[in-house]
């Protein structure tokens, strides 16, 4: 955005900023060091309290402003509310497969995508993607993603959780963290967590995972229904910002290759535009078969999505496509969708039309 542009740069990650009362006396250093400059770059500004104001305040006497911060409450409404309109917010995620490409300086180029060679080379890019994530610092700089993954979410988890909220009991939102990290892409309640974890309530539990959520570690996803109140009732499914926080956290990746690839799919979704709980579901049919996710598109279902590793097994094909059909029966859906790690065709099953199409034919074309 900055480039070959003067801007000032000034970052909140510092302590010393985050006591100073009167910010007149930021803006006057910032212009000391900086007197030329027609843009101004704030990063984590979300450490600087009533960041809202400072904000307004220099942004009515003309300023230029580009602000960053690692907390959902940049995306707030009290923000919108401060600016009324003028403003224009960008969610930044780790680099989706396609920049991941690009950072390894990977073309793809479309003639050649059906030749078994070049398949054979995506596919290779597509399991270290996986496996390691799209932190830019481990894909442009080639850093071993366990050790720098496993320091970076301590740091969030301890820097833009605890210490941001003043929690006390540091422990127990780390062992949250854990548990929903060991049980990624699974249903989980807030009942059940109380009593594994030995938390003193499910209010405490709702706050820490919304803390959690604030600060992009977890994403709860709302299983679909008609009716509002089950919608609240149901169980919800945990995912993770990005998947090399498993590999940080956990020693399991080679049995958890459906659910890093359901993780993937659900992030792609976020950048596709699609919102948590407003036009992105998971469902359970009656008989309580799972579609992945449901996508709506206005008041209407558009698209059902299923993520399999291998489909080829007669057992996963067999409860993979009952759950299609059922959950089509009953949603009145019939645009079903189903990724898999290398399988394509069309076919009609019930007078019903499934497309399985290759997860990395999905993530780049």
């Amino acid at each position: 955005l900055l480039k070959d542009r003067k801007f000032a740069y000034l970052n909140f990650d510092d302590d010393n900023l985050a006591k100073i009362n009167n910010t007149d006396e930021i803006v006057k250093a910032i212009f000391q060091v900086y007197p030329d400059s027609s843009f101004i770059l704030f990063d984590e500004i979300q450490n600087l309290p009533r960041w809202e104001m400072f904000v307004n305040k220099l942004h009515r006497r003309g300023h230029n402003l580009v602000i960053t911060g690692s907390n959902a409450n940049l995306l707030s409404k009290e923000l919108a509310s401060v600016l009324t309109g003028r403003h224009q917010p960008f969610e930044i995620l780790p680099f989706s497969f396609k920049e991941y490409l690009q950072a390894k300086d990977y073309k793809i180029d479309k003639k050649n995508m059906k030749l078994p060679q070049i398949q054979g080379e995506i596919l290779n890019h597509l399991r270290m993607y996986i496996k390691n994530g799209g932190f830019p610092e481990i894909v442009v700089q080639g850093i071993d993603p366990k050790s720098y993954l496993e320091t970076l979410f301590d740091s969030i988890l301890f820097k833009d959780v605890v210490k941001r909220y003043g929690l006390r009991l540091s422990q127990k939102i780390y062992d949250l963290a854990m548990y929903l990290i060991a049980n990624f892409c699974c249903e989980f309640s807030f009942t059940k967590i109380k009593n594994i974890l030995g938390f003193r309530s499910t209010n405490t539990v709702q706050n820490y995972l919304r803390y959690l959520e604030e600060a992009y570690l977890f994403f709860p996803l709302t299983r679909f229904s008609y009716k509002v109140k089950e919608q609240i009732k149901a169980p919800r499914k945990i995912y993770l910002i990005d998947n090399g926080l498993v590999l940080a956290k956990s020693f399991k990746l080679s049995k958890n290759m459906g659910r890093l690839m359901e993780n993937l799919v659900f992030i792609e979704l976020l950048r596709k535009g699609y919102k948590v709980s407003q036009d992105l579901f998971y469902y359970r049919t009656k008989n309580g078969r799972e579609i992945d996710f449901v996508l709506k598109r206005g008041h209407k279902l558009h698209r059902l999505i299923q993520v399999c590793f291998d489909i080829e097994k007669p057992d996963t094909r067999k409860r993979e496509l009952k759950a299609f059909l059922e959950a089509s029966d009953e949603l009145g859906c019939e645009d079903m969708l189903l990724l898999s790690w290398d399988h394509e065709k069309e076919e009609k099953i019930e007078g019903k039309k499934i497309k399985f199409i290759p997860l990395w034919k999905w993530l780049v074309v």
